[in-house]
């Protein structure tokens, strides 16, 4: 084993310790670094370079976890530089136990954004669409899922926020990747079956006026017109599986 002496710990705040250690470090030097410095310390951080994957592999072994990326968090030849930040609290289990294991696997293993939408129908097979204050296109209803909820419950539970609807959702028609695009990630799109209903369900609609311009059910036709061009196609996919009663679809951007 090399020198530990070639970590170097920093206290940076009450109660706060900075890691730093040269290339080449073996992995257990930082391990022990991490364990003297948590001792006295209630948080030990590393900041380390998002171009460097053999600092970021020490730090992951070392039992720090992954918090995200400070954006020009230090300052390289005068420019501000990306900085990638781990940290251990006291409290965390370690690495050796499943559950902390666990949760290290969990703070640098990839996370996709899930979006939930929902095709409603009318006895004409017109779709219910709509008009979004924050894009021009118009879009199915649904929304963002979040942490730790399930996409059926959360396009249940956005479109009775947005709309004021209770329209339980049904089966998957559709799981639709979309791939990354004009500042977006990648994400998931699940559109559930919600079923045909009267147009007159859009009497009961009270708009979340902060998201939602207007609602309306439209044919195929004004689908293509209102909304972007990988919405329209996943409209189609949509309603062609819900039309035909085949299993789930798959589609990337709306083409299958």
């Amino acid at each position: 084993m090399s020198d530990p002496g070639g970590v170097r710990v920093t206290t940076v705040g009450e109660g706060v310790a900075r890691v730093e250690w040269p290339e080449g470090q073996p992995i257990e030097d930082v391990q022990a670094a991490v364990a003297q410095a948590l001792a006295d310390h209630e948080r030990v951080e590393a900041w380390v370079d998002p171009t460097d994957p053999g600092a970021q592999r020490v730090a992951t072994w070392s039992g720090l976890r992954r918090e995200g990326v400070m954006r020009g968090g230090v300052a390289v030849d005068g420019v501000a530089t990306d900085r990638i930040v781990y940290a251990r609290l006291a409290g965390d289990l370690p690495a050796q136990e499943p559950e902390g294991f666990r949760a290290l696997l969990n703070s640098f293993l990839p996370r996709k954004r899930a979006i939930a939408q929902m095709l409603v129908r009318d006895p004409e097979d017109r779709v219910l669409l709509c008009r979004l204050t924050y894009k021009q296109d118009w879009d199915l209803p649904g929304g963002v899922v979040e942490v730790g909820e399930s996409p059926q419950l959360a396009v249940t539970r956005e479109i009775e926020e947005e709309l004021a609807l209770q329209l339980p959702a049904g089966r998957l028609l559709l799981t639709d990747w979309l791939p990354p695009w004009s500042g977006w990630d990648d994400a998931l799109c699940l559109v559930f079956d919600g079923g045909v209903h009267d147009p007159s369900i859009l009497d009961d609609v009270v708009r979340q006026e902060r998201e939602i311009r207007d609602a309306a059910f439209c044919t195929l036709q004004e689908v293509r017109e209102r909304c972007a061009d990988f919405t329209a196609r996943r409209i189609a996919s949509a309603l062609d599986n819900v039309q035909t009663g085949g299993g789930t679809a798959y589609s990337e951007s709306g083409r299958v």
